[in-house]
């Protein structure tokens, strides 16, 4: 099967919760992990007699996360009854947003495979939650209602991704927006961040789009961009064999990794939306829009910039620092206090990241220690293999990492006479490496170098040391 002839196109429909206090139409709590149907009033339950009340909060955050991803925002705006009956929705309709959504026509910016890549976001408009279903192991199925009614926006992009990896990048860097700008805690284990994608395929240069399939309620990047790879992969094979793509919801096993069909896909006229007629229109003036711009802080991009432009960093590390605010705080914290910050991004983008559980962003290890450890290692004190060390027995038990250096006997050799027994050792243990390095094979004398790290535990300095038996090997 030729992959390779044929590109997949994307487009994303995330899901993110607000964290109002408060459901959208109603004063039930949004608290996550109450018992099951504890939440719950006769307004989020649909009940006869009932009328929504909108949140004001809801529109705020709304309006928020619509200027941070570039959108226009609309002065007017209406909800939209979309009918459809699952039994997570016990109204048979959802209040949502249809031809009049509050946020259109943004953008946000990702770091491609090929560079920066900016992916278009058709819409922004809010709507509320469904309910959960608990599915019996043996038979039947449970309805939890405590989540009806909790305030959605619904995010949807422009089909102008082209892999998983840009899939991952572009909800990475809204996430990180989405943060910044306090509108909800994107907890994805929770599913306040959820995705549905929506994948074709099509011969590379071709400008007409295949039938799409979408893929729902994603809640880890790590599945999404597996979902994702199985999808494409499917959706090529099918056309290779003359097969019909089928335009359908499917569900991703994280399991066997594959998806399997759920359902025929809807169109939007198959939802038969119309003006919620409980609901006035939504009207913003230009002194609240104002209001609520003044209220944005600083955002993941103009950070980035700031320390590629003060700091040197590489356009990725910096990236991969501005999308957790609280590393970035951090690193900026740690930054203020060494002469080696592209070390210290170095040491966090690799080392803390790699002890980090999901979903987690503190670092309980002081800035100061960090940054004195980023000097350390700008010094030639320290070698590689100790910093990694430090970092870990820092992350358990913070300290300074010139007493743990010590303690732990971490200093790095750098003096020649030091290490001159243990590299007059390894060129007579090795004499085939020796040889071999005589006759002109450079790439020999690495050989010898970690022989001489493995006597020193690590500790020799290899630069030093690489000098050092060049000069034996020439005697």
């Amino acid at each position: 099967m030729n992959t390779s002839a044929y590109e997949m196109v994307i487009g994303l429909e995330v899901h993110v919760e607000l964290k109002t206090k408060t459901k959208i139409f109603c004063e039930c709590s949004t608290a996550f992990g109450a018992e099951p149907n504890t939440q719950c009033c006769p307004v989020c339950m649909g009940m006869p007699g009932t009328l929504p009340v909108l949140n004001k909060q809801v529109v705020r955050y709304a309006v928020k996360a619509g200027l941070a991803t570039h959108c226009s925002i609309a002065r007017y705006s209406k909800q939209d009854r979309k009918n459809y009956f699952y039994p997570d929705l016990p109204k048979a309709y959802q209040i949502s947003q249809y031809d009049l959504p509050l946020c259109a026509g943004g953008w946000l910016d990702i770091e491609g495979e090929n560079g920066p890549k900016r992916i278009g976001i058709t819409r922004i408009h809010i709507e509320e939650d469904a309910g959960k279903l608990v599915h019996k192991e043996g038979g039947g199925t449970l309805c939890d209602y405590n989540r009806c009614g909790v305030p959605l926006i619904e995010i949807v992009s422009e089909p102008d991704i082209r892999s998983a990896a840009e899939a991952a990048a572009y909800l990475r860097k809204l996430r990180a927006i989405m943060l910044y700008v306090g509108v909800s805690d994107c907890k994805m284990q929770e599913g306040s961040l959820r995705c549905d994608v929506n994948l074709s395929v099509r011969k590379k240069g071709s400008q007409t789009l295949g039938t799409r399939t979408e893929m729902k309620n994603l809640n880890s990047f790590q599945f999404i961009q597996k979902a994702i790879e199985y999808e494409f992969q499917r959706q090529v094979e099918a056309v290779e064999a003359g097969e019909e793509i089928v335009q359908e919801t499917r569900r991703f096993d994280q399991a066997t990794g594959k998806t399997f069909s759920m359902r025929k896909k809807e169109d939007a006229n198959d939802y038969r939306y119309f003006p919620d007629p409980d609901l006035v229109p939504i009207v913003l003036s230009q002194e609240v829009l104002a209001a609520i711009g003044e209220e944005i802080p600083e955002l993941p991009d103009a950070r980035k910039q700031e320390y590629v432009e003060r700091y040197g960093l590489t356009a990725g590390d910096a990236e991969a620092l501005v999308n957790e605010r609280a590393v970035a705080d951090y690193f900026e914290a740690a930054a203020a206090g060494t002469k080696a910050p592209k070390l210290l991004a170095n040491l966090i983008t690799s080392e803390v990241f790699r002890l980090f559980a999901p979903e987690q962003t503190d670092i309980p290890i002081a800035p100061e220690h960090l940054a004195t450890l980023a000097d350390l290692l700008a010094d030639e004190r320290l070698g590689s293999a100790a910093g990694k060390k430090l970092v870990s027995l820092m992350w358990h038990q913070d300290a300074d990492p010139v007493g743990l250096a010590e303690e732990h006997q971490l200093w790095q050799i750098s003096d020649e006479e030091a290490l001159r027994p243990a590299a007059q050792r390894a060129v007579e243990e090795n004499a085939r490496a020796a040889a071999d390095y005589k006759k002109g094979k450079s790439s020999a004398i690495q050989t010898l170098i970690g022989q001489v790290m493995r006597a020193t535990g690590g500790r020799a300095n290899p630069v030093v040391t690489r000098a050092l038996l060049e000069k034996l090997l020439e005697e």
